[in-house]
């Protein structure tokens, strides 16, 4: 038996699990309108079905109420009247339904029942009644001639109790009416709660079926030019699906632009790369006949070949060195910034000979720190460095001042044009006056990549004396 049990017990559980299993499946195959529009006609379904349940059950209440009261009239309307009499029918006239009401006094004993029957049933419970045993109560029956009745039940005098019925066909019918009424009202509301949900998640999910087609037509088109249209309203009243869609339309955006700029990064980096690998590639055919060579020829031909593979490994390290979008957090540390510029001013020196390089660090600037990576911050103070000796005349000074809030590298060279100032920083972008000096136009785009990775500003602007000033400021 325990075996039987135990089975039925395994069988019900993984009966349960599969129905549960099927359930998951379900909700992750159907489309989220579909559930949502279940889900909203069901929530509504059932307040409209509750509604009408709960309006019935209170109509019945009353209408049974009311027709408690009318009992409860009549009993002490007969009580009145019949005071004296201990027992017998007091109205008969409900044995050929000639009246509404019937009514009849019960003794405690039976001993004392009166010769003719009963017209009403009397049972132990209205004996007790009459004694006074029991509470008074109300019964339902059904009187002779097959009519619906409601019965009241309750103390006439010491030793007795009175039997009050009334007709109840019209409170049944009340009852009936309001239940088909009820629910043709609850069916309606069941259907219309079906057509609301479809319409609530037709149209509060357009915004998201919007940003869904435009997802999959970005992803079939790789073209992140596509917007999704969000409807007329002002500013800061938007619901919570106009906001992801302003959202998904601001990070479009910033993909087109990531993507516009890779694709001129490449464009650009062929494009300067295609020239020094052409000279390498002249060099060393020239150099693979240097039979043919004289000794002059063959050291100019390995001196430009040395000098073009150092311009080409530079630019590739370049180039890594803008791919990355961040430092590295395991090598940040407090950088002492006035130690670290000085030392980069001293190797500008030596390897610029033909430019005077002045550092001035102010007293605020002794003992201030930096949280990034050393190596990183005098590569952009290098390269601001190398611009500005690029661009200076001969025995021109190049004047670095160190503030705790700020670094300014100010050059006295012929300075930035107005219409190059807003190009400074783009990657590979060379002035018309900077084409033929050195330089792949990469440092000023590392700089400031450099810069916006420690929380720092790099701004370029017009110095008020000549010249060009390039203002680092510190978070």
């Amino acid at each position: 038996m325990s075996a039987a049990r135990a089975e039925g017990e395994t069988r019900t559980e993984g009966e349960g699990r599969a129905r549960r299993a099927l359930g998951a499946r379900w909700r992750r195959r159907r489309p989220l309108r579909t559930r949502l529009a279940v889900a909203a006609s069901a929530a509504v379904a059932v307040v409209a079905v509750g509604v009408c349940a709960a309006a019935f059950l209170v109509i019945r209440y009353k209408l049974y109420q009311q027709l408690d009261q009318n009992l409860a009239q009549s009993a002490t309307l007969i009580a009145q009247q019949h005071r004296g009499r201990d027992r017998g029918v007091v109205t008969g006239e409900c044995r050929f339904l000639g009246a509404p009401a019937c009514s009849q006094l019960v003794p405690a004993d039976a001993a004392d029942d009166p010769d003719e029957p009963w017209l009403l049933p009397v049972s132990a419970a209205t004996r007790r009644v009459a004694a006074g045993e029991r509470a008074p109560y109300y019964t339902s029956l059904t009187l002779p001639g097959g009519k619906p009745g409601r019965m009241l039940t309750t103390t006439y005098g010491k030793g007795t109790a009175v039997q009050v019925a009334l007709r109840a066909d019209i409170a049944e019918r009340g009852v009936r009416q309001t239940a088909a009424i009820l629910s043709v009202v609850g069916g309606a509301g069941v259907l219309l709660s079906a057509l609301g949900g479809s319409w609530v998640s037709r149209t509060g999910l357009a915004p998201v079926a919007r940003l869904t087609a435009t997802a999959e037509r970005i992803a079939a088109t790789r073209d992140a030019r596509h917007r999704i249209e969000l409807p007329p309203g002002p500013p800061g009243r938007e619901d919570e699906i106009t906001r992801l869609a302003a959202a998904f339309n601001t990070m479009l955006g910033e993909l087109e632009e990531s993507v516009a700029a890779r694709r001129r990064l490449v464009a650009d980096a062929s494009h300067e790369l295609r020239t020094p690998l052409t000279a390498l590639r002249t060099n060393a055919e020239l150099l693979a006949r240097a039979d043919l060579l004289n000794e002059a020829q063959r050291d100019r031909a390995s001196g430009a070949l040395a000098r073009q593979l150092r311009e080409v490994t530079g630019l590739v390290n370049d180039l890594i060195e803008l791919a990355r979008e961040e430092e590295p957090r395991p090598l940040l540390e407090d950088v002492a910034v006035a130690p670290l510029v000085a030392h980069v001013v001293e190797a500008a020196r030596g390897h610029w000979p033909g430019v005077v390089f002045t550092f001035d660090a102010a007293p605020d600037a002794a003992g201030f720190t930096l949280p990034g990576v050393p190596g990183r911050i005098a590569r952009l103070v290098t390269n601001l460095l190398d611009n500005a000796a690029k661009f200076s005349p001969p025995g021109g000074p190049v004047e670095v001042a160190l503030s705790r809030r700020e670094l300014t590298v100010w050059d006295h060279g012929p300075g930035i044009a107005e219409e190059d100032l807003p190009h400074v920083f783009d990657r590979f972008y060379r002035a018309e006056r900077a084409r033929a000096l050195p330089g792949s136009g990469l440092g000023l785009a590392m700089a400031r990549q450099i810069a916006h990775a420690h929380n720092a500003e790099l701004h370029a602007e017009r110095a008020p004396g000549g010249g060009a000033l390039f203002r680092l400021t510190w978070p």
